[in-house]
């Protein structure tokens, strides 16, 4: 049996990029793909943190992400997220390759919310609030940038030095007023990004526009939340699949306890977006909320995967 393929961290970044991964995400959708079906992630508490196992499988491929998340790594110097990502013929079960873990994730997490963003934000540039100036900071800057340019961005962050880094990247990437800030900054924004650690508001949500846009994709705990319950309440409200987050999200399950929402508030889901079953409602916000799927991490490693081959071929 041939040894699998191993995609590095490296391979990830130069094989595929956010608008690739995306593309990958929407055809699996447009091909009958029902997140509502795909199994649920499986969490066990260990010493060093939180380990999740997250298996995945089409009539063509299957896969399974065993990944950590090391909330004392970044003291450490190292990631947070951790793991591998194996996949699998769908058919004979046989190991095909073996991918970075992290990198996936820090592909495959901005590329669902561009999808979202792209049906979802209103056309032309769009001024932006980032809070958060980890990996997925990053990653969600340039997969934004693949869908919509930014006229400005402010970054909001606990360590100004990160959050001035994170500026300094987005001028570099053509954002022309790119700076540092505070949350009150959403007041003027069309989009907000949200991708951080955090377990209550970042933000009092009075201050989102009628017409912004919101994505989170920080936690998938029911406890924890990024977005307060009045914002919540008040949006039109998409998710990648409604089983996954009412499960998980405890930016949704925090107002749902308190009464604010229903369990159909959920205005759509990812593949009603692609699909244009859903779309973008005017006179209120728009809130995407991501938890993170496996099903997102088999459709990004086969795109990977099948473009290391034919690179290989060329």
């Amino acid at each position: 049996m041939t040894a699998p393929t191993l995609i590095t961290a490296a391979d990830t970044a130069r094989l595929l990029g956010p608008a690739g991964a995306a593309d990958a995400l929407a055809g699996a959708l447009r091909d009958g793909l029902d997140p509502e079906t795909a199994p649920h992630r499986t969490a066990l508490a260990v010493p060093g943190g939180e380990l999740l196992l997250m298996p995945a499988a089409t009539r063509s491929w299957a896969g399974v992400k065993i990944a950590g998340v090391a909330p004392g790594n970044a003291a450490r110097g190292l990631p947070r997220i951790t793991g591998s990502y194996l996949l699998l013929d769908g058919v004979t079960l046989t190991p095909v390759a073996l991918l970075d873990g992290a990198a996936l994730t820090a592909l495959r997490t901005p590329a669902v919310s561009a999808l979202a963003v792209g049906r979802l934000a209103p056309p032309g540039p769009l001024r932006a609030v980032f809070f958060g100036t980890g990996p997925q900071a990053y990653g969600h800057l340039d997969a934004v940038l693949a869908v919509r340019p930014l006229s400005a961005l402010t970054v909001v962050g606990r360590r100004p030095e990160a959050a001035e880094q994170l500026a300094a990247y987005a001028r570099k990437q053509g954002v022309p007023d790119a700076r540092t800030g505070e949350p009150g900054a959403v007041a003027g924004a069309d989009l907000v990004v949200c991708c951080t650690t955090a377990r209550e508001p970042l933000f009092d949500g009075r201050l989102a526009r009628p017409g912004a846009t919101v994505v989170a994709v920080g936690s998938h705990e029911p406890d924890a939340r990024e977005l307060d319950t009045g914002l919540v309440a008040r949006s039109a409200v998409y998710v990648e699949a409604r089983s996954a987050a009412l499960r998980e999200a405890g930016d949704l399950l925090v107002p749902l306890a308190e009464g604010a929402i229903g369990p159909d508030h959920v205005a759509g889901t990812l593949a009603d977006l692609v699909s244009g079953e859903a779309g973008r409602q005017e006179g209120c916000p728009q809130v995407f909320k991501s938890v993170g799927m496996a099903w997102e991490d088999l459709a990004v490693a086969v795109a990977l995967y099948l473009a290391t081959r034919a690179n290989s071929e060329t």
